[in-house]
């Protein structure tokens, strides 16, 4: 595939992106590197795995990261019951180093999303979601598997890959990730989208929706993102929910009426929803002509 191809696929799963992000993906994807991606909650991290495995047709692997995370969640376990059932059976009649040899093998092996990306017999996008969530112990437990693309079991030894993931992994940069982690990485960052972008995206997704709507959509979401007072800024995610409950309502116009009704599927706590409400407040009030004489600049 080249990198023609790779945006014809893209553009296909209506996928908004820049020459930029589709260089980056094409290269790391030709030299079998890992991508890291960095960005705020919401920006579209974890869609570019899902595109990618959707324009590669290859299965999405997902592990999602979360602290305390460790190998028997992410990389194998041993089936205990069968391995005691097994124990009962062949107790009297093998003996009992080949039985416990025989015990940690295949036959046993449960794989996790990291064994069972690296064991397939076709290649797949692996997708190791908010790696910044995960201890530092568990960051440098899968520098093997992104240098090497292999991984140690203690009873079996080191597996080679069968077939190389396209590896992504996302981080909203809750902590600080290692420098060794990062060299064994392709690199990108992804900020919110401008409004131009964001009402391609909403074009894209949601061709049914009337288009004058869309763009009320896309401009309020950028300003509740640029409103300090709000905490969780919008997703592209929740950009799309608001626009689609809007047309599910048969809304053809945002108004603040509109806006206060539906503000549950863009703004995600109470205290945004205080700050949506003290906003409209004062621009209520600047309209009224509550502000004469002051300045706005």
């Amino acid at each position: 595939m080249n990198l023609d191809e790779l945006k014809k696929k893209m553009d296909e799963a209506h996928y908004i992106y820049d020459d930029t992000l589709a260089t980056v993906l094409f290269v790391a994807l030709q030299l079998g590197r890992p991508l890291l991606i960095e960005g705020a909650a919401g920006v579209g991290k974890t869609e570019i795995a899902k595109v990618m495995a959707s324009s590669l047709d290859r299965e999405l692997v997902r592990l999602q990261c979360y602290e305390g995370l460790d190998e028997s969640k992410a990389l194998y376990e041993w089936n205990y019951q069968k391995q005691l059932l097994s124990i009962q059976v062949n107790m009297g009649s093998r003996d009992s180093d080949e039985l416990t040899k025989s015990l940690f093998s295949d036959d046993y092996l449960l794989e996790r999303p990291l064994l069972k990306s690296i064991r397939s017999e076709k290649p797949v996008v692996l997708l190791i979601d908010e790696i910044d969530k995960a201890d530092e112990e568990f960051e440098a437990f899968l520098l093997e598997l992104l240098s090497e693309m292999q991984v140690s079991i203690p009873e079996i030894g080191t597996i080679q890959a069968k077939t190389l993931p396209f590896v992504v992994l996302t981080s909203n940069r809750a902590r600080p990730l290692s420098e060794a982690l990062r060299r064994r990485c392709a690199y990108l960052y992804i900020e919110y989208p401008d409004m131009e972008k964001e009402l391609a995206i909403l074009r894209a997704k949601l061709p049914h929706v009337d288009d004058r709507l869309c763009a009320q959509v896309a401009l309020a979401v950028q300003k509740l993102r640029s409103n300090e007072s709000i905490l969780k800024k919008p997703s592209i995610a929740e950009t799309l929910d608001w626009a689609a409950a809007l047309d599910a309502l048969g809304i053809r116009e945002l108004t603040p009426d509109a806006l206060r009704q539906t503000a549950g599927f863009v703004l995600k706590n109470s205290e945004d929803f205080a700050a949506l409400e003290q906003t409209q407040a004062e621009e209520h009030t600047c309209h009224c002509g509550g502000c004469e004489g002051h300045s706005h600049g």
